[in-house]
């Protein structure tokens, strides 16, 4: 069952690769790249940067197998893929696209975590069934994971006031919040974002102010306003518990994660849970829209921004309860209006 999403020779060649002497590429192998690249609308410059790719592809081909049988041998609980980002080295990956800017501690007046919170909370929460989550949007090669995770958190609470979800602009923090703090697609910080929602009066819409995956001049408009708040809230750092009673009760939350490991950006599906992801390393922003249990495992249902073919149609359930694993906790916010 655990090659379903694979052709059958796609898996010859992964398995023919696995036994190969390294750099002896097989006429397989080269059917099977020239497939992805065609699935995933890929095209180098130039032979230089195909070369370079090829290579980090085929490193990214042994790495999936590996794990992958390991996996069904019942050493993992998740699986990986050669997805969209499979010409990409792990270093690649963080650079252009994990961002998020690790926060000063923000001041008391915006930052302290006042709310009393009930400690019955529900075992199993998913925000989407509620309609609070807008649809997995793909922010491409530019580091603005942390205009789509604040905006993520903002468009569940402007639901629960209005009845309507608007997805917002993640273009407009872009071009705008630079004197707040935030580098464009150079990186950002989810408080930052919501000092500027703050001190503009307002966000406005994605389909006002569509996404371009690099940073302009500023064009907010008035007219395009779909989004506004009056504040934010930090999370006590590292408790999961008061995480999972803020997303019980407030709904989606913007959060940092560790996504340093290729394991993470090759997740194809399954309980992701990698002892060595480390929670002191966080840089990149997600979405906590709910959580769980499977098969006697915690989860955190997370929303990326890596696009609907990454993942779990573009989501990870990461294990919860694993001493802030990947660092789910030690960095959450969400805003109020």
């Amino acid at each position: 069952f655990f090659f379903f999403h694979f052709r059958m020779h796609f898996l010859f060649a992964i398995l023919l690769l696995g036994f190969q002497v390294q750099g002896n590429a097989s006429s397989a192998l080269n059917k099977v790249w020239e497939e992805w690249k065609v699935k995933h609308s890929k095209r180098y410059d130039n032979q230089t940067e195909m070369v370079h790719r090829r290579a980090a592809w085929e490193h990214n081909v042994r790495l999936v197998l590996r794990h992958n049988l390991e996996a069904s041998a019942g050493k993992h609980g998740f699986t990986l893929e050669l997805n969209h980002l499979a010409d990409m080295t792990a270093e690649e990956v963080n650079e252009k696209m994990n961002n998020l800017k690790v926060e000063e501690w923000v001041p008391v007046r915006n930052g302290t975590f006042e709310d009393k919170l009930d400690s019955e909370t529900p075992q199993s929460v998913d925000w989407r069934k509620h309609g609070l989550v807008s649809p997995v949007q793909n922010q491409g090669y530019c580091g603005s994971c942390w205009a789509f995770s604040s905006l993520g958190a903002l468009e569940g609470q402007m639901k629960r006031k209005t009845g309507f979800l608007v997805p917002l602009s993640p273009q407009n923090l872009l071009d705008c919040s630079t004197s707040d703090g935030n580098l464009g697609c150079r990186g950002g910080y989810i408080s930052k974002s919501y000092s500027y929602i703050i001190r503009n009066g307002g966000v406005d819409s994605e389909s006002f102010y569509p996404y371009e995956h690099q940073k302009g001049e500023c064009r907010y408009s008035v007219k395009g306003k779909a989004g506004y708040c009056s504040r934010f809230h930090i999370l006590p750092q590292g408790d999961e518990e008061t995480l999972k009673a803020t997303v019980a009760r407030v709904g989606p939350v913007a959060v940092a994660v560790n996504a340093m490991l290729a394991s993470f950006h090759l997740y194809r599906g399954g309980l992701y849970n990698v002892p060595n992801c480390n929670p002191k390393f966080i840089n990149h922003a997600v979405l906590v829209v709910g959580y769980g249990s499977s098969e006697g495992q915690d989860f955190w249902l997370v929303k990326n921004s890596w696009g609907s073919a990454w993942g779990e149609e573009g989501y990870i359930r990461l294990a919860r309860n694993k001493k802030n694993l990947c660092g789910i906790a030690s960095f959450a916010v969400y805003p109020s209006l």
